[in-house]
């Protein structure tokens, strides 16, 4: 399973908010089980859905936050890949991770929060919202990440019932468009 909370990292304030941010990098933060994925994975979809060319302010830098060598080494050696492949530098810092604070909870799933429907059936809490693989996994399927296939193949997994699944797939199609 994979989970996915949007935050703050890399910064020197303590307990930062979105008003408050002060000199912390918007990130997220990613678990996940290497019995299903690796760390290699990961890195190349993160280079695979951003662009790490442009420059940012340091709120919304281009940046791979490591928890230990053996992380800094892989994102350093990928960072080097696509440095090669696009023929150019990149942005992308790799830096070490530091605390990470969570952003407010009208901040995580942001994509899911759009679709007041489909949350207001689910069994969530808000409170809970951002650490719940439910959660995590619709959140990309109506943010127009994950295949019709992919989530047929999980939605019984998932615990959904019939009406929620079909509107899952209605936004599944709708963001093919």
């Amino acid at each position: 399973m994979v989970h996915t909370r949007v935050g703050y990292t890399g910064g020197t304030r303590k307990n930062p908010t979105y008003h408050r941010l002060g000199d912390h990098t918007e990130t997220i933060d990613l678990d996940y089980d290497p019995a299903i994925t690796n760390y290699e994975n990961l890195l190349k979809l993160f280079w695979k859905n951003h662009n790490p060319l442009s420059s940012h302010s340091r709120q919304y830098m281009s940046a791979i936050f490591y928890h230990n060598e053996e992380q800094k080494n892989c994102a350093t050696e990928s960072k080097k890949s696509e440095e090669k492949k696009r023929g150019r530098k990149v942005a992308t810092q790799i830096l070490p991770a530091e605390t990470f604070y969570d952003a407010e909870d009208y901040h995580q799933k942001y994509m899911l929060r759009q679709h007041s429907v489909l949350l207001k059936s689910l069994p969530l809490v808000d409170s809970t919202l951002a650490r719940h693989h439910l959660a995590t996994r619709l959140n990309g399927y109506v943010g127009g990440f994950g295949s019709q296939e992919a989530f047929e193949k999980e939605k019984e997994a998932l615990g959904l019932n019939e009406e929620q699944a079909e509107y899952v797939r209605r936004k599944i199609i709708s963001n093919r468009r």
